[in-house]
């Protein structure tokens, strides 16, 4: 099998402002503890069976899947904020279903608008929800400001020791 399946999970978020907007979503990433890896962006879909864990170091360099939400912006004073929502559902031999989002506001209003897209995304599948996970960031821009919130997903609880 050319991809392993995930089994484990966690959220994380950052936010920074940087040189340009590009080094502000990579120091965004480096907030969000992600920065030291090769993000493959995916689809949002949450495997089966797949457990949540606190977020740990992940190895430099690694092709690391993620669902995410980010938004960068160089006007002064402006608010920005991302946010990712997870659908769990009851049975969790389902896939369960990640939602992303971002804009101009406050992180209040992004995870309201981010969890009720979870919320209508599960109801169109017709999967009951056991849970609604979300965690989302804000950030007031100074120069050039960048937001990110994600789901990273792994298959195993950490790392491998050598």
């Amino acid at each position: 099998m050319l991809y392993e399946v995930p089994t484990h999970y966690f959220l994380c978020a950052g936010h920074a402002e940087g040189f340009s907007p590009l080094n502000a979503f990579d120091q965004a990433l480096l907030s969000a503890g992600v920065g030291d890896t090769n993000l493959v962006r995916m689809s949002s879909i949450l495997p089966p069976n797949c457990q949540r864990v606190a977020p740990f170091t992940l190895p430099g360099g690694a092709l690391v899947p993620v669902a995410y939400a980010k938004m960068s912006s160089s006007t002064p004073g402006q608010l920005i904020a991302s946010a990712v929502a997870i659908g769990i559902p009851e049975d969790p031999s389902l896939p369960g279903l990640i939602m992303e989002h971002h804009g101009p506001g406050s992180r209040e209003e992004v995870i309201a608008q981010v969890r009720e897209m979870a919320v209508q995304g599960m109801s169109h599948r017709k999967r009951p929800i056991a849970d609604i996970l979300s965690i989302g960031i804000e950030h007031q821009v100074e120069d050039h400001g960048a937001t990110f919130a994600g789901v990273v997903l792994w298959n195993e609880a950490g790392p491998k020791t050598p």
